[in-house]
């Protein structure tokens, strides 16, 4: 009987020598697409790297020697999208028995953004076939659920030892059309209106957000999504944001990093994970003197 070959690791989890209370999300630069996902799909794989955060992992690349553990999705979006729900699709993307426990889809859902991918702009439908139950169970079970079990756990471990838990969920965004709200951002900040976080932690990366000279905005148009609304409950001192960056600013047009704009940002992140491991819960978010 030939040797089945194991499937590499859909999740990574790296942990600091010297422990914060910071946890680094990166959910959708994952690169890996397990022969079953080619198997099933129905258009090419560039298509499928078109629901890549691209590359943004490398933003967070010295976040880890600042202090922040990081946990960081190895496999593709298109296998499972780990900021979405499990009940968020439409039902028109799933098999038929599948279909009553998707019964009230949101507009990302209707476009095909749901928990799997299944439809993008200029391509139609990405799958052979709708998403069946057992598609479904290996998606989730593989990938989406053990990511948050990850998630959870590394928050209650650093909750429990410093009394407060900072989660800061990384991703990166196409530039924001006019008419859009939000317009000329490239930076988005979203903590859900304050839901997920408190202010004294979302006014301070508002702060570090404008540090890089390029325009900021809070919750327009991205507000935060699953991540931070299942993992952002400050009542419990759990603190959570979302942060989007303008991919022009790392990446050349052929969707390479530029090495010099890369460190740059790089450099910027690991300084805002030093000082979110530095804040208290109430502390004022003053702007730091000149460095």
């Amino acid at each position: 009987m030939p040797r089945r070959t194991l499937p590499p690791a859909a999740i990574a989890v790296t942990r600091p020598t010297v422990t914060s209370p910071v946890v680094v999300s990166v959910p959708h630069a994952g690169r890996i697409y397990p022969p079953e996902i080619l198997a099933a799909t129905r258009v090419g794989r560039a298509d499928l790297e078109r629901l890549e955060d691209g590359w943004c992992d490398q933003i967070a690349k010295d976040a880890v020697q600042a202090g922040a553990t990081v946990v960081e999705a190895l496999w593709a979006r298109a296998v499972a999208d780990c900021n979405r729900g499990e009940g968020q699709m439409a039902p028109g993307e799933v098999a038929p028995a599948l279909r009553p426990q998707f019964s009230v889809p949101g507009r990302k859902e209707r476009a095909g953004l749901g928990v799997i991918p299944t439809r993008l702009a200029d391509c139609g439908p990405l799958w052979k076939r709708p998403i069946d139950r057992a598609a479904l169970h290996w998606r989730l079970e593989s990938f989406h659920r053990p990511y948050h079990v990850a998630l959870a756990e590394e928050l209650a471990a650093a909750r429990d030892r410093f009394g407060h838990a900072i989660l800061i969920d990384l991703h990166s965004m196409p530039p924001i059309p006019a008419g859009q709200p939000g317009h000329g951002a490239r930076i988005v900040v979203g903590d859900r209106f304050g839901g997920t976080a408190g202010d004294w932690f979302a006014d301070m990366v508002m702060e570090e957000a404008a540090r890089l000279g390029e325009p900021v905005s809070r919750n327009q148009p991205y507000a935060g999504g699953h991540i931070v609304r299942a993992h952002g409950r400050p009542a419990e001192a759990f603190h959570a944001v979302q942060i989007e960056i303008d991919r022009s600013l790392y990446l050349t047009a052929d969707r390479v990093p530029d090495p010099a704009r890369l460190d740059r940002l790089k450099g910027w992140f690991a300084a805002l994970v030093r000082r979110s491991a530095d804040l208290r819960p109430g502390e004022e978010s003053v702007p730091l003197a000149a460095e």
